[in-house]
């Protein structure tokens, strides 16, 4: 029989939370008991997944004592104040949050790219999660860059609502009701309305014009990949409720053809799925091939005509599961798998 673990989750009625509970479930993961957490308000609540119903808990109080894995996806502030908490109990942290991300002794782990180097933890006991619009990029390009070296990356993301949380899926859902019956459009959580409009912030804006949401991605590409590579990137809400789609522009060190990248990609341990043709539709999109799934999508693979050595690619994957939640489980499995 194997080994059980028990499983703490923060922020469990997130909707990257509920996504937790979902594919811990969906991959049979091995449970003894599971800890669903988050604040006062949700006290008691219920939440049904796959026939299974469990109960949630005050993250506030809580005692970690026990716990083997605790997974944290409740915001950068909840991460500070508990992650060390649960780490004293002798608990390891996986965080969701961009809190740990940057911290040079904390391993950021894509599992297909850099699992080499998640035994990192053991310094400080925490595993950061890089954020979503990384992660698929960062898996599409990494087999590229094992063949010849990317020198820099242009980068525009057309980013999920999903990906502010159950508020932005909520006020998606309203706007597109009010348009319909030509009612006023009302926003809270984006700055402008979301339906029907694409909006280029994500996050706040930094001192150099670019959102945090771009930084991220010049940040986290560095420290997983390569220090070495340039990235600039443009951030871009559309209203889509789940799936990041990305076009990316790669300049390489040396020229490689765009069969021999769809050679490289078609290969079983590549990590993505190549849908790519010069037929109409023969391209990944975000509502029709990652709604439910856990994949990374690649296609539209075309030789730069602009610079010498260049690739452009469109990449799409769903941005609540392989772009969370299903990559802190991955990191979960390669931990007891090897460490535990």
């Amino acid at each position: 029989m194997r080994k059980k673990y028990n499983i703490a989750i923060v922020g469990a009625t997130g909707v990257v939370g509920q996504m937790m509970i979902q594919i811990l479930l969906e991959r049979d993961f091995p449970i003894s008991n599971l800890y669903l957490l988050a604040s006062e308000r949700s006290d008691g609540k219920k939440i049904t997944v796959k026939g299974k119903t469990f109960k949630v808990e005050v993250l506030d109080g809580f005692n970690f004592n026990g716990v083997d894995i605790a997974m944290f996806s409740a915001g950068g502030d909840i991460s500070k104040k508990y992650a060390n908490l649960a780490i004293k109990n002798n608990a390891i942290v996986i965080d969701n949050t961009s809190f740990f991300r940057y911290e040079k002794n904390i391993p950021l782990i894509i599992p297909e790219v850099n699992g080499n180097k998640l035994g990192e933890y053991k310094e400080t006991g925490i595993i950061a999660n890089p954020n979503c619009s990384t992660i698929q990029m960062v898996v599409a390009i990494n087999p590229i860059h094992n063949v010849s070296k990317i020198k820099r990356i242009n980068v525009c993301t057309y980013q999920a609502v999903s990906g502010s949380g159950n508020l932005a899926i909520d006020e998606l859902e309203k706007q597109v009701h009010a348009f319909v019956n030509n009612e006023p459009l009302i926003n809270n959580v984006y700055p402008k309305q979301i339906a029907f409009n694409v909006i280029p912030q994500i996050d706040k804006f930094m001192d150099n014009g670019y959102t945090k949401e771009e930084m991220k991605m010049v940040w986290e590409t560095k420290k997983i990949l390569d220090e070495n590579i340039e990235v600039n990137a443009t951030a871009v809400r559309v209203p889509v409720f789940y799936g990041h789609s990305e076009a990316v522009h790669l300049e390489l060190e040396k020229k490689i053809t765009a069969k021999k990248v769809k050679d490289i990609l078609s290969d079983e341990g590549s990590g993505v799925v190549l849908i790519d043709g010069y037929e109409d539709g023969n391209y990944p999109c975000a509502a029709n091939e990652c709604e439910a799934s856990n994949d990374v999508y690649v296609g539209r693979i075309r030789e730069d005509i602009s610079t010498k050595f260049g690739i452009n690619m469109w990449v799409v994957s769903n941005n609540i599961r392989k772009g969370a939640a299903y990559n802190s489980i991955q990191i979960a499995e390669l931990l007891i798998k090897d460490y535990l």
